[in-house]
Parts: structure tokens; sequence; C-alpha cells
């Protein structure tokens, strides 16, 4: 199989460039459970022949996107993928304003809860920013973290927020993975846009990790070029349905209003 990161788009699009979208899939192969791979393990992710991911390898280790381990035969991200995820958290239009809203949610009555604000990515929603909770021990969240975008609040915030032709973006990229995931990404739509309507927000009851509560409200840069989500949640046993949303939701509601002014 050797048009696993294109399927097919190289012969409907002359401008598409298979060699890089081949060398972005192998970067997307590393996980923060599985930061060390070998040419046989890409190769088993990504479909791609052997010789094909080596070639790859080689060229990403000498652009610094990846290191290797000669002893061990492993590779590893490297510093040049860490300059480019800088690089775009600088760009982003997340203003002061913005990180002193999601404190002040954080620093509300429950000590428990943890602020996050993420953006869609291929079937994921992926923090940009957080604000972990004044508790030691509780729902750590890093930037960086995926969340599925069908099935967590912010997520389904997200879509939300979205045009409809941003909605369809997502769900062709659903398509790809077979048929019942967009089924399921477009029930979830309709979920979500009937319960936004309804509350003002997207909920997540153990929808996401089954201990973990939190609700959510799509955030608009200035000019509404980009669609954020944010949330506050926290563990289930701390963090309760009816606090959820008697208390938060209007305070999130307002903050995101705040928010898309400032963003």
């Amino acid at each position: 199989m050797d048009d696993f990161a294109t399927d097919g788009t190289e012969d409907k699009d002359r401008n598409f460039v298979t060699a890089l979208a081949r060398g972005l899939e192998i970067l997307r192969c590393f996980e923060a459970n599985e930061p060390n791979l070998t040419n046989s393990d890409i190769a088993a992710r990504t479909g791609l022949p052997k010789a094909t991911v080596s070639r790859l390898t080689h060229t990403l280790c000498e652009l610094d996107y990846l290191a290797t381990d000669n002893r061990a035969g492993t590779y590893r991200l490297s510093a040049g993928v860490l300059n480019l995820g800088f690089s775009v958290l600088a760009s982003m239009d997340i203003g002061d304003r913005v990180k002193q809203e999601m404190r002040a949610l954080r620093d509300g009555p429950n000590s428990y809860i943890t602020v996050a604000l993420a953006e869609q990515h291929q079937l994921d929603a992926v923090y940009l920013a957080t604000s972990n909770s004044r508790e030691g021990v509780t729902l750590a969240i890093r930037i960086g973290s995926r969340l599925p975008i069908f099935h967590s609040a912010i997520g389904r915030a997200i879509l939300v927020g979205m045009q409809e032709d941003e909605r369809e973006s997502v769900f062709a990229i659903a398509r790809k993975q077979g048929g019942q995931v967009e089924a399921d990404g477009r029930a979830q739509l309709a979920d979500a846009l009937a319960e936004f309507d309804d509350k003002g927000f997207c909920t997540g009851y153990g929808t996401w990790l089954s201990d973990v509560n939190g609700i959510a409200v799509p955030v608009y840069s200035l000019g509404g070029g980009r669609v954020y989500g944010l949330n506050v949640g926290g563990p289930s046993f701390r963090v309760k349905k009816k606090q959820l949303e008697t208390v938060y939701g209007p305070l999130l509601i307002k903050a995101a209003k705040m928010m898309s002014a400032n963003a």
C-alpha cells in the first residue's frame, strides 16, 4: 500500500506533493507513549515500503526533524519539530486577555476545574493553551493533548462553531476512515447543535474519558478566521454536572464572548 497518505489525492490535484505528505505522516506516527520508533514500526503504521520509509527518515534526520539512535536503530522527534510547534503557538492569535479569561475560569469556586483552548486538526481537537486546576493531584492537561473531535465536549463545540464547508472538510476526513465513522460524526454534530441551541454550550459527561466531566463553547478569532473550542472540566468525582451547567455554564458563555472580541 503505497498511497496511504494521499488516498488518490495526487491523481485529482497536480499541486499535491505526495513526498511531502508522506514525510508529515511519518512525523505523526510518534506519540507520547511511543517516542522511539524503528523504520519497521513506521512502515507498519503508514503502509509504506520499508525502503521508502528509510529514505524519508534519513531526509527528516538531515533536516533535524528526526534524531536517530544508531545503536538501537530507532528514531525520535527532534528539535526542528519543537521549533515548528513554538512557531505555530506564537502565530496563534491568543492574546493576554484570552489567557486572563482562562485563569479567571480556573480560579472559580471549584478548585478542581481545568480550562483549555483547542483547535481542530484532522479528527482531533488539539489543546493550544491550558490553565490547570489549583489542586496538586487532579486532571492534568498539556498543550498538544488530543481529544476526539466527535466524542468530546470541546471537539463538538468546535464543530458547532464551524461554517458548513469547514464541517464538510472534517466529514471528508472521517469518510476516508469508513462510512460508519462519518455517520457517527454527523449524528454527534446533530446532537451537539441541538444541545448548544438549548443550553448555549456542549457537554461531555464521560464521553471522552469515563471519569471526566466537561462543558465547552466555540470561540472565534477576530474576523472569524478561526474557530477554537473552550472548555472547563475535571474529574467526575469532584466536578459535577449540576455545578458545571448552573455555575460554570454562564461563566463560560461570558468568557467566550470576551475572548472572541479580544482573540
